[in-house]
């Protein structure tokens, strides 16, 4: 029976890279947590424990807190893009890098109703990431960037719905014309290439978002899901595909009746589990093939 060596990586995970540009009075806070993973011919490393071809995760650690200095911290797919690009350039046994950023955002406190100049409160409107895949070098290359927005918990308090489904003797939930629809959303995309302003899609994306799940009466959560992919795909041509991944936050209705006190849709339990987790990609017919852009991101069908 052969034995052999199969996919591998490694890398330097969840580096928490925080920079402050300070060079005027008004102080700017880029905060990330950044892992990188190179992928390649690294069989020796693992079969006889000859290192000679592996560029060390801590390696790639400082270069990742350097680089947030010498090429500064824009949009994140660009910093994500350069360190990959320089870590194949360092380490010839590699034949793919993986780089996944997390950026945290943070608010301007306000005093006397004026943004603070250096103090901020930590943003509660979900995580903006993005991973970048890059194989080869050269004329060669090939880079793929999916971008999104995690922890972006929303909620409706009507326009929701959910009746007509499949019953069986195990059926138990009642159908409903009116509940709360609440989830935290999250949701990636797959951009078609890489000559983007990311700042600009990304702002646009995540409002448009948001809007269509305020607007669309949901007749389900998973209806809601794909009228908000059709809205980014048809008013962002550089976007190929969108992924979501959705528990349903279930909020019943509190039965206070035996106090003698009606509820008419006002007082809830939220329960945080079980929940139903709804999943769904949304893709346009002439999408570009997805290479290697959705290595190892994990939680979508």
């Amino acid at each position: 029976m052969a034995i052999h060596l199969g996919a591998n990586q490694y890398g330097k995970a969840e580096n928490r890279v925080v920079r402050i540009y300070r060079d005027t009075p008004r102080h700017q806070i880029r905060d990330l947590n950044v892992s990188t993973a190179l992928r390649g011919d690294f069989e020796a490393a693992h079969t006889t424990g000859d290192q000679a071809g592996v560029l060390p995760t801590d390696t790639q650690k400082n270069t990742a807190f350097a680089f947030a200095k010498q090429k500064g911290v824009g949009a994140i797919e660009d910093y994500a893009l350069t360190l990959g690009d320089r870590f194949l350039e360092a380490s010839p046994a590699a034949s793919g890098a993986r780089i996944e950023v997390e950026e945290y955002a943070w608010e301007r406190i306000l005093v006397d109703g004026q943004e603070h100049d250096h103090s901020f409160v930590r943003s509660g409107a979900g995580v903006r990431n993005t991973v970048v895949n890059i194989d080869g070098r050269g004329a060669d290359r090939k880079a793929y960037v999916v971008s999104g927005i995690s922890d972006l918990v929303v909620l409706k308090s009507t326009g929701s719905e959910f009746h007509g489904f499949l019953k069986d003797e195990y059926t138990t939930l009642p159908e409903t014309n009116d509940r709360i629809l609440a989830t935290s959303l999250v949701a990636r995309w797959r951009y078609d290439h890489t000559e983007v302003d990311w700042d600009k899609s990304y702002d646009a994306i995540k409002a448009l978002l948001l809007s269509r799940f305020a607007t669309i009466h949901s007749l389900a959560l998973q209806q809601t899901l794909y009228g908000m992919g059709k809205a980014v795909l048809e008013e962002h041509p550089e976007v190929a595909e969108i992924k979501f991944s959705a528990p349903n936050k279930h909020h019943f209705l509190v039965d206070l009746s035996p106090f003698g006190v009606e509820n008419p849709g006002e007082v809830f339990i939220a329960a945080d589990r079980p929940y139903g987790l709804i999943e769904a990609t949304v893709t346009r017919d002439d999408a570009s093939d997805s290479g290697s852009a959705w290595v190892n991101i994990t939680g979508f069908c």
